[in-house]
């Protein structure tokens, strides 16, 4: 650990999570705990919040086709599921992850929820490519990729959306950092730590994200959210195709 943390720039730093070979009980166990952690730091109401924002004056009566990349074992599409049965949606929710082991857990626990399907998916693929939603979430997963991979999946994804994006991430700041560095003295999970600190040096500042829009061409929503959190929302009626 660096007690003495610059965050000016973004770290290229991989996380160990983005091995996509890690499974068993080490993957479910930290599945687990950052989903803890997440609802412990009110992380998954930020999402389910952006969501509820971007559907205001959507009718209910038609179906609503939601896809979470980077889903993990799917707590967050789980709240979704439930925020949409509490409020009356019909909600077609779809979670995609490249580890195939998240994928097979979030099966497991996803039983009770006929809404939901799950897939091991690239994200960067052609198939995902052509695929069309209404909405796609993205909670804690966009700080994975360098700026021109996130510029590219935007301009695309954005084609495919008919409603918009709702990106939940990190802030890059240094009392993130210390402040995870604190909170990791009652975390029992050496990969949660590592990965948790290289996550906050791979977040955003607000400049990263105008900065992104702009090369988009699209004008964003974003609003800081606690803990450290960005809350990034694209319209995709704001959006329109660049020759």
């Amino acid at each position: 650990m660096d007690f003495f943390i610059s965050t000016k720039q973004r770290t290229d730093k991989e996380e160990l999570m983005d091995d996509f070979s890690i499974g068993g009980d080490l993957l479910r166990d930290t599945l687990d705990k950052l989903e803890n952690i997440n609802r412990w730091l009110g992380g998954n109401k930020v999402t389910v919040n952006g969501l509820k924002s971007i559907l205001k004056n959507h009718p209910k009566d038609k179906e609503i086709t939601i896809v979470d990349v980077g889903c993990g074992h799917g707590d967050i599409l789980r709240d979704v599921a439930k925020f949409g049965r509490k409020n009356n949606y019909k909600f077609k929710l779809i979670g995609i992850d490249a580890n195939p082991t998240a994928i097979d857990y979030a099966n497991e626990l996803s039983l009770e929820y006929h809404e939901l399907t799950f897939e091991t998916q690239d994200i960067f693929s052609e198939d995902f490519k052509k695929r069309e939603f209404d909405v796609v979430l993205a909670t804690l997963f966009f700080h994975h990729f360098k700026e021109p991979a996130l510029v590219s999946f935007l301009k695309n994804t954005l084609q495919q959306t008919k409603i918009g994006i709702v990106v939940n991430d990190l802030h890059r700041h240094k009392l993130a950092y210390y402040l995870f560095m604190l909170l990791s003295i009652f975390i029992s999970n050496k990969m949660i730590i590592e990965d948790g600190l290289t996550s906050v040096l791979r977040g955003f500042k607000r400049k990263d994200l105008v900065e992104m829009s702009e090369k988009i061409n699209l004008k964003p929503e974003i609003s800081w959210k606690w803990a450290f959190r960005f809350l990034w929302i694209l319209k995709s009626s704001n959006f329109k195709v660049q020759d």
